[in-house]
């Protein structure tokens, strides 16, 4: 397989993993709370990476760390918090189609803070994705009225974020192994994410049923959609552009918003346009880079 097949196998394969981590998100929260969810989910990654990947550790130079450390909360840490916040609110296809705004962020970020090129006219493909991303919002609460759409800024937050990690990622880290940036995310992560979750009350578990089943989603969602695609994410990473990375994004929605819609999600068409002028918006700025 040459690198450029191997490129599009990890997108797709990831596009596919992720896209079903919004249903299994909406799964776990009917019996525990965002915030067991998401740090259950950095928990159990975490022990699975270290269980079989600990040695890689010992390569990671004292520069590095610092990059590691705000690749870790950036990209691992706060967005497994904001993501179940947000879902427990909106449909979790609304928040995968607003996920798609992480090229757009991958971009913008490039271009102020590491010296990434910017033409004029990419400005326009900005403006065109952020105007998509409000119109999505403002119908998604005309359509849902009993839903509460200020928790999609959440999902906007963490895109920041996911822009912000690809970019030092891309800049700093390119010398280690992707399974060794993924172990040091969830290894930092480990310790507030155990603070968290003994801080939160489980008592539910041993006696509830609902909860139990929603801590088998959790399991999948950290060992496959986290632990292991992220080793997929950052092999990407290291064999291709960040904005290529990003865009996986594009194709995430597409699985998410099937699982959605099998779940009994609402999804209106002038949602599938905003989403439309949102991908168009992305084109746009990375349009000839």
């Amino acid at each position: 397989m040459t690198e450029k097949q191997q490129r599009w196998f990890y997108l797709i394969l990831l596009s596919l993993i992720w896209g079903s981590s919004f249903i299994l998100m909406k799964k776990a929260l009917i019996g525990l709370s965002p915030v067991q969810v998401g740090a259950l989910r950095i928990l159990i990654a975490g022990l699975v990476l270290v269980s079989f990947s600990y040695k890689n550790l010992g390569t990671i130079t004292k520069k590095q760390w610092p990059y590691l450390l705000i690749s870790s909360f950036s990209g691992t840490f706060f967005p497994a918090f904001l993501f179940v916040y947000a879902i427990r609110h909106i449909d979790s296809s609304i928040a995968s189609l607003l996920n798609s705004l992480t090229p757009l962020n991958t971009f913008v970020l490039g271009v102020l803070l590491f010296g990434a090129p910017f033409i004029n006219k990419q400005f326009f493909g900005i403006l065109l994705g952020l105007l998509g991303a409000g119109f999505l919002i403002v119908k998604g609460a005309q359509i849902n009225p009993d839903q509460n759409y200020y928790y999609a800024l959440l999902i906007l937050l963490a895109t920041v974020g996911y822009g912000l990690n690809i970019n030092i990622v891309k800049r700093y880290l390119q010398e280690l192994k992707p399974i060794t940036i993924t172990l040091s995310n969830f290894v930092i992560s480990f310790i507030p994410a155990s603070i968290i979750l003994w801080a939160s009350d489980f008592s539910l578990l041993e006696s509830d049923a609902v909860a139990k089943q929603s801590l088998f989603y959790v399991l999948f969602l950290a060992v496959v959609c986290t632990a292991f695609a992220n080793v997929i994410f950052y092999k990407l990473v290291s064999i291709s552009s960040p904005v290529f990375t990003s865009s996986v994004t594009y194709l995430i929605p597409l699985v998410a918003v099937v699982f959605g819609i099998l779940d009994g999600e609402n999804i209106s068409v002038f949602q599938l346009i905003a989403a439309s002028i949102i991908f168009l918006g992305i084109y746009l700025s990375n349009k000839g880079r």
